[in-house]
């Protein structure tokens, strides 16, 4: 008999592939989940399909259809994986002496929403969050574990299954999360958590213990898709996310915790000016000490460094503005001691803004958006570079004011 406590903990939990890749190894976390219950947690299970069964699906369908198959064609095939996922975890669950509630996007009672993009479909937060409290929370206090297809939505208009391309199945559990009230996300897979490097590229990474969000999104950005950005942009604020690894059988092993939330859209401007300082060489990005004395002289001033770039013959560094003319002259003696610089030059009176925004890496044209305004207003962009979730433009201090507006107006402030 399940216990539920007078403020039971509620969790949801996804499973990934790896962990439903066989019978051994969905028998092992159903027993995980069974256990958790039994302590009195409410528990909604997202999964994922088993193994490499999307792939396979993929690459059947395209080829029987001589890749004439249609995208809403496509992805009614494709949400069969999770939804046969979710049929043997329900299975599975029951087999324990839980009670379950299988989900299918063919029901009318089906929590996600999306827009009609198919095969990369964003979900509607709102309509989520409406149909998740009145379909999936009030199952929770009756010991019912509601089991749901991850990666799957279905069109506004309630006639096509959509599914939500990479991330998809962790977008699934964030809205989930923050419509049920959820105290964590905990993501189950085949590692320990996030690692310090690939361990398929470094011997011996370190274990990460905790992450913050916007950390985790930098990753992401430099091509490690542990979490897609795209998922993450839905994780709240005071909903941690666990990441445990299946083969322990328990659903509190330890992991990486990843906490926080990603900004919304943000145009930032320094507040102060800024300058910028320009050598050029002989293959001069490839001398380290150039770089490092430059920096070093720049925190002798008590200044940081605001961005770096470089070519193949020049380096440049954006700081903020110091009028100290004995400042200037210890970064010329960088290039007289170096047989690779040529020369310095400086461009004063500099805004730099920053414009930071949930995948903005991933937004064909952004670029486009932010600069064509700029130019139509006979605004010179003395520099433009992307790190990370943001992009950085440097202006005329006196434009600093008008660029703001015009980039906030051309991004609708949102993505």
């Amino acid at each position: 008999m399940v216990k539920i406590k007078n403020n039971p903990k509620r969790l949801v939990v996804k499973f990934g592939g790896a962990s439903l890749s066989s019978g051994e190894n969905v028998l092992k976390v159903a027993k995980a989940v069974a256990g958790e219950v039994r302590k009195g947690s409410q528990i909604v299970v997202v999964v994922s399909a088993m193994g490499k069964s999307t792939d396979t699906l993929i690459d059947i369908a395209k080829k029987a259809s001589a890749e004439q198959i249609s995208a809403h064609e496509l992805d009614d095939v494709l949400s069969m994986g999770e939804r046969s996922s979710a049929r043997i975890f329900t299975a599975a669950l029951n087999a324990q002496g839980i009670k379950t509630h299988y989900f299918d996007p063919a029901d009318s009672k089906w929590p996600i929403i999306t827009n009609n993009r198919f095969n990369k479909a964003d979900p509607i937060p709102e309509e989520c969050d409406r149909r998740i409290k009145s379909q999936v929370s009030p199952l929770l206090s009756k010991s019912i574990v509601p089991v749901i297809p991850g990666f799957i939505g279905r069109s506004i208009n309630g006639k096509r299954i959509t599914t939500m391309g990479r991330g998809g199945s962790d977008t699934t559990a964030f809205l989930l999360a923050r419509a049920i009230g959820a105290n964590e996300v905990v993501l189950v897979t085949d590692v320990d958590g996030i690692m310090s490097a690939d361990p398929k590229l470094i011997k011996n990474p370190r274990l990460i213990k905790r992450l913050a969000v916007d950390k985790l999104a930098s990753l992401a950005d430099a091509g490690s898709k542990f979490i897609h950005v795209k998922a993450l942009k839905h994780k709240e604020d005071a909903i941690n996310v666990r990441i445990v690894n299946y083969a322990s059988g328990r659903l509190d092993g330890l992991g990486t915790v990843i906490h926080g939330a990603l900004p919304s859209l943000k145009v930032e401007l320094l507040q102060r000016p800024a300058m910028a300082v320009t050598l050029v060489g002989e293959s001069l990005p490839q001398s380290s000490e150039v770089v490092a004395r430059l920096v070093k002289e720049t925190k002798s001033y008590g200044a940081s460094v605001l961005g770096i770039s470089a070519d193949r013959d020049s380096v440049i560094l954006y700081l903020p503005l110091i009028e100290n003319g004995r400042f200037l002259e210890k970064l010329h003696s960088v290039v007289l001691l170096n047989n690779r610089a040529l020369a310095m030059a400086v461009k004063k009176n500099l805004a730099l803004i920053k414009v930071r925004g949930v995948g903005l890496e991933e937004k064909p044209g952004i670029i486009g958006r932010i600069s064509e305004p700029l130019h139509k207003n006979n605004i010179n962009i003395f520099g433009i570079f992307t790190i990370a979730s943001s992009v950085l433009v440097l202006v005329g201090w006196e434009d600093r004011e008008k660029t703001v507006k015009l980039i906030e107006e051309s991004l609708g402030r949102k993505l």
